[in-house]
């Protein structure tokens, strides 16, 4: 897995994660809400139908309340004239009124006439709860409600029915009417099945929500991947280029050094060796001069070629190291041209990487060359550290420096090869200078290529 998949990953699996908590947990508090207002809309419902049956059943002792409180009647004239009232009370589709006596024995029922006279005290519903007799009791003791299961007329099926039921003043009967709630359970029904269908909706638009934030971000990610990886490969074609156009550099001042030193030199020697044969087979004397002169030249020859390859590749600097190699290096530098240079390291034991060193060493190598072409008289600091998976490289004058944005040597050659070699190994290069300052380079390399 590539680094930029797992950048792409860890920016979109904490939302992922974040986006899904908070979706269940919207979902959960909205399902906990919604019954809580569901359990709420069906108390309320119950709580009118409870009020409905008190005011019909008020209603029903009022229209009989003339016959109870007749004197002049005989209790059995007067018993048949309220039962004659209760039959005839209806209301709605389902609604009626209905009396039993004490002992459980049904003396009115508008509906179901076949129940009137018939003791129903132990009848008992579907659920064996015992309906009249559970009537009674709560009748006795000052009226109230109770719930149970009972044939409804317009269906022909038994539902769950809410009844309220008191005592006739003065008698021992019990009066009630009851409504069945079977709508409450029909209304509470639809209600959560809207509230179900709502949360649905609302969870899969916020599933939308998420996908497309995902795919947005991907496609952003993606995106910049691109544009990135176009920017990578335009750098890595600069670098390239730069590589090329150094070695063909590197390759022609080799070329010219060959050609102007040793090529020059060894045409003398050439000269040198021919013009003594001539003088020996002429017998001349100064023969032996010009082989002399000859074997100096090759002497020079000689020292040009181990200049050349001291050059391309420092031998101290394969046999001894780097911080050797450096020691020598500015050694040498501080007795051609007399200026002080302070040399700190600060290397781990093991070597570094062969290419780092070299860089390492070029890039010092040049410096010093700037230094002494363009600095003028002056101190030289150079230090050099490892540490912490990184080598610093830092050095400074106090010569005369210089103007980066006007003069033209911040652009040279010289500089522009350090700043390539440091940044083909992934490094960073740096250049401060003022003038009557000094100037001041540092470089970073990773200490493992």
């Amino acid at each position: 897995m590539s680094l930029k998949t797992k950048i792409l990953l860890l920016a979109i699996l904490p939302l992922l994660l974040v986006a899904s908590l908070i979706t269940l947990i919207n979902v959960n508090q909205a399902h906990t809400l919604s019954e809580e207002e569901i359990h709420t809309f069906e108390e309320n419902l119950l709580a009118s139908k409870k009020r409905e049956l008190k005011n019909y059943v008020s209603l029903a002792l009022t229209s009989i309340d003339h016959i109870i409180r007749d004197q002049g009647l005989d209790e059995q004239t007067a018993r048949n004239g309220v039962k004659r009232i209760l039959n005839e009370l209806t209301y709605g589709e389902d609604g009626y009124f209905f009396v039993y006596d004490r002992n459980g024995v049904n003396l009115v029922h508008p509906i179901l006439n076949e129940l009137v006279g018939r003791n129903l005290y132990d009848l008992r519903d579907s659920n064996g709860d015992y309906v009249i007799r559970n009537l009674l009791r709560i009748a006795a003791d000052g009226g109230g409600f109770h719930r149970y299961l009972w044939n409804k007329p317009s269906s022909g099926r038994e539902e769950e029915k809410l009844s309220y039921a008191v005592q006739v003043p003065g008698w021992n009967w019990m009066l009630g009417t009851g409504l069945y709630i079977d709508d409450i359970a029909s209304e509470v029904a639809k209600i959560r099945a809207q509230v179900t269908i709502n949360i649905r909706n609302t969870f899969f638009t916020m599933l939308m929500v998420i996908v497309g934030t995902v795919i947005i971000i991907t496609l952003i990610g993606i995106a910049i991947n691109l544009h990135e990886s176009r920017l990578a490969d335009i750098r890595l074609r600069e670098l390239a280029h730069r590589s090329v156009r150094f070695q063909v550099n590197e390759r022609r001042r080799f070329a010219r050094e060959l050609h102007d030193g040793i090529n020059q030199l060894m045409v003398s020697v050439k000269f040198r060796i021919e013009s003594a044969i001539t003088k020996l087979q002429k017998g001349h004397a100064t023969a032996l001069e010009d082989l002399k002169s000859g074997a100096g030249v090759l002497n020079d020859a000689i020292q040009e070629v181990r200049r050349i390859s001291h050059d391309l590749r420092p031998r101290l600097l394969d046999d001894m190291g780097l911080g050797v190699a450096l020691e020598s290096l500015t050694g040498h530098f501080s007795e051609r041209t007399g200026i002080m240079t302070d040399l700190a390291l600060e290397l781990a034991d093991e070597r570094l990487p062969e290419d780092i060193e070299i860089t390492l060493y070029r890039v010092v190598q040049e410096a010093l060359t700037n230094i002494e072409r363009h600095a003028g008289l002056c101190k030289v600091q150079l230090r050099l550290q490892q540490r912490g998976g990184n080598v610093t490289l830092d050095i400074r004058d106090d010569g005369c420096g210089f103007d980066p944005q006007t003069n033209p040597f911040a652009e040279g050659i010289g500089l522009r090869n350090m700043r390539e070699r440091i940044e083909l190994l992934g490094g960073e290069f740096s250049l401060m200078s003022r003038t009557g300052e000094g100037t001041r380079l540092k470089a970073r390399l990773p200490d493992e290529p």
